[in-house]
């Protein structure tokens, strides 16, 4: 199901859906998204499938070397080897977590935007569900990115492709420990977790070794890089990165439909902060517009000012008109442009694909000039994410998976019949199939939906296989050669 979500680019908005539902039955802001759920598990596999390069960037030469060099790392004198000392060992532990803990916080460039943009949601809607809470927003991230993420490729690094073979025991035992240290950095982020938490002595005395604070605030760094939109700007340090710059025609505002002149050359420049227009390269911005305040990127129709190649930037002003030099030109401006600009709260769902003249729309020929779009928005690809699915290889496998348990959907259909509509005393759980029923009304339709759907796809099948409907015919078409 992630495969087909990641495929159709619809994997965003059903996640936020499902993890919008299971804040609803969150009472404790320290135990958000921590139990196995649906929305867990999708974002789960999301980021196994995603990030795999993103994990071979960051982990791999550190992992790599971990395993190859092979130096002892048990702290636990329980554990201790005749021969060990533990200061060495401590002082070597000390180091790899150092490694990993950089590599880490100092990754936020390589995150995929399918992980940034999965991340900016969950911090918005645990904001949103726990206002009080100052930490929320940065412990409902850790607990995916540093819990189930980097915690996990550093315990079993050959289940995520960073090793060929399971480790021998011993580096197991100090991928263990860096592991176990990760995730209790990474919940420093959101003061989950302080050092007296730790039930094992030695555990608390080779977390004295760190500096909190300084940990603290890379981790809160390295978190907001990653889940919100303002985070890089914020800190000052970072400079402005030019994705695209190049001549235009821009659309003078506020002139009749028709004219040359109304069209002049301008220098347009686009950052990961701010879209400027200038009269010549190198020269003053004649007009800065925040990327954050983009509504909408979209193509504009040829007849609207007689022009090819033409795009428009819809903003909280007038839509700014551009012509690019060709139709590459155009596709590029379009594309850095809505990269940028995909996770504005602020987006349109529908736009104008022409301009407002002589008194209404020239596309839908509405007469009021704030009239909602008539054409629905682009639907924005991540650019980096090129996954190879076989739709129609995973869609069986999940046709065949609910075909093998129609008698459990069955008696799940019953038990929400049974439920909607019994006032008695409450049944034991194994009445109801064993399943956890919330919802049973709603429960009950989408069970009728998704079997309505089976059986016809079941039907299809039957008269595919049909050998006695006559080939060439509507039941039996010609699909190719048989053999």
């Amino acid at each position: 199901m992630v495969r087909l979500l990641l495929h159709h680019n619809r994997f965003v908005p059903f996640v936020s859906a499902v993890a919008a539902l299971e804040l609803d039955n969150t009472q404790e802001a320290n135990t958000i998204f921590r139990g196995n759920s649906l929305a867990t598990r999708c974002i789960d596999d999301m980021m196994k499938i995603v990030g795999k390069n993103y994990l071979a960037v960051t982990l791999k030469p550190v992992i790599d070397e971990i395993c190859e060099s092979n130096k002892t790392c048990e702290i636990d004198p329980v554990k201790l080897k005749e021969g060990d000392n533990v200061e060495v060992n401590k002082e070597n532990l000390q180091v790899y977590v150092q490694k990993v803990f950089s590599s880490i916080t100092q990754s936020s460039s390589s995150c995929p935007p399918l992980m940034c943009d999965v991340f900016r949601s969950l911090r918005h809607l645990a904001c949103k569900h726990f206002p009080a809470d100052p930490h929320v927003q940065y412990s409902a991230v850790s607990s995916f990115v540093f819990l189930r993420f980097f915690a996990v490729a550093v315990l079993t690094p050959h289940s995520f492709q960073l090793r060929s073979h399971h480790p021998d025991p011993d580096i197991s035992r100090t991928l263990t420990l860096i592991s176990k240290t990760i995730q209790t950095l990474g919940s420093w982020g959101s003061l989950s977790k302080k050092i007296s938490s730790f039930k094992e002595t030695y555990m608390y005395d080779f977390f004295k070794s760190f500096q909190e604070d300084k940990c603290i605030e890379r981790v809160k760094k390295f978190l907001d890089e990653i889940s919100s939109n303002v985070s890089k700007e914020s800190s000052g340090l970072e400079d402005a990165v030019v994705l695209k710059e190049g001549e235009v025609q821009k659309r003078a505002q506020g002139r009749k439909r028709l004219g040359k002149k109304n069209f002049k050359k301008r220098w347009l420049r686009v950052t990961n902060r701010e879209l400027s227009y200038h009269k010549h390269k190198g020269k003053e911005a004649l007009c800065i517009i925040n990327v954050k305040n983009i509504q909408a990127v979209e193509k504009l129709d040829e007849s609207a000012f007689n022009r090819k190649n033409m795009f428009q930037v819809v903003h909280s002003e007038k839509p700014l008109y551009v012509q690019a030099g060709n139709c590459i030109e155009a596709s590029d401006w379009l594309e850095v442009l809505g990269q940028v600009t995909r996770c504005n709260e602020g987006r349109l769902a529908t736009f104008h694909p022409s301009n407002y003249s002589g008194g209404a729309w020239q596309c839908c020929k509405n007469q009021s000039n704030n009239a909602p779009g008539c054409k629905p928005c682009t639907i924005i690809m991540l650019a980096n994410l090129q996954l190879d699915i076989d739709c129609d290889r995973e869609t069986e496998r999940i046709f065949s998976l609910l075909s093998s348990n129609d008698t459990k959907l069955q008696d799940m259909e019953d038990a929400c019949a049974s439920m909607a509509v019994y006032q008695g005393p409450q049944r034991e759980q194994e009445e109801y199939s064993k399943f956890t029923i919330q919802e049973p009304k709603e429960t009950f339709q989408t069970l009728k939906q998704l079997r309505n759907v089976m059986e016809e796809l079941q039907r299809q099948h039957n008269i595919r296989n049909d050998t006695t409907a006559q080939y060439g015919s509507l039941d039996n078409p010609i699909v190719g050669k048989t053999s």
